[in-house]
């Protein structure tokens, strides 16, 4: 049974209020926040003063996932949301190990991003020292993509290398993810799935997310 991290971005930004307490009202375990700059990723979502408001409303633990350059510059803000988890992208940090232990230092899990061209391999050495790895199956940038296929046989590799390396990291997975893609990410080794316009366009959003936690 996976967590369910539905992700605001494809919530409605004119009622967001009203969207957070419905989650609130779900079964969803995480919230997902969408940081992007315009410079990793050519799309800006929303920054601090957005996110704060939504922590203001949400019942539940904050997934805050950072598509940034240089996203070691905001783990005390990320930090004071009260985030559970940051997630910092794999090809945005140069020093990525330092970057994990200045979050773990923080009190938050500390995930790690891959971009869907990025080789699990990466990760070899610093598996054992990561909480979350989460594999992105779609480009990063937009909401509503089509997920790339590719990324269920990677989900397996990376179930193998974590493993191997005796690392605890949960799986995450962004992008693409409905009941059907769902089932066989986590068939394949996935702890917990991103979803955003499989339940923010469902017709009833709260019985989406009982049906993927159920996958």
């Amino acid at each position: 049974m996976p967590l369910i991290s539905p992700s605001l971005l494809s919530a409605d930004f004119g009622h967001l209020q009203r969207d957070i307490e419905m989650l609130n009202k779900s079964e969803c375990d995480w919230f997902h926040l969408d940081v992007m700059d315009g410079v990793f990723v050519p799309n800006i979502s929303f920054g601090f003063p957005v996110m704060e408001a939504m922590a203001c409303h949400a019942q539940k633990p904050l997934d805050v996932h950072l598509m940034i350059v240089q996203p070691e510059k905001f783990i005390p803000q990320v930090k004071a949301l009260g985030a559970k988890v940051m997630n910092v992208h794999y090809e945005a940090c140069t020093h990525l190990h330092r970057v994990v232990q200045q979050i773990k230092s923080e009190g938050m899990m500390a995930g790690v991003t891959l971009n869907p061209h990025t080789p699990v391999s990466v990760l070899e050495e610093i598996a054992p020292d990561l909480d979350l790895v989460m594999l992105m199956s779609v480009n990063p940038g937009f909401g509503g993509q089509k997920f790339i296929e590719n990324a269920v046989d990677k989900t397996r590799r990376l179930r193998e290398l974590l493993d191997s390396r005796q690392s605890a990291a949960l799986i995450e997975i962004d992008g693409g993810v409905n009941r059907e893609t769902g089932q066989r990410l986590t068939k394949a080794g996935a702890d917990v799935l991103v979803a955003g316009s499989a339940i923010f366009n469902a017709p009833n959003p709260q019985e989406e997310i009982h049906i993927l936690r159920s996958l």
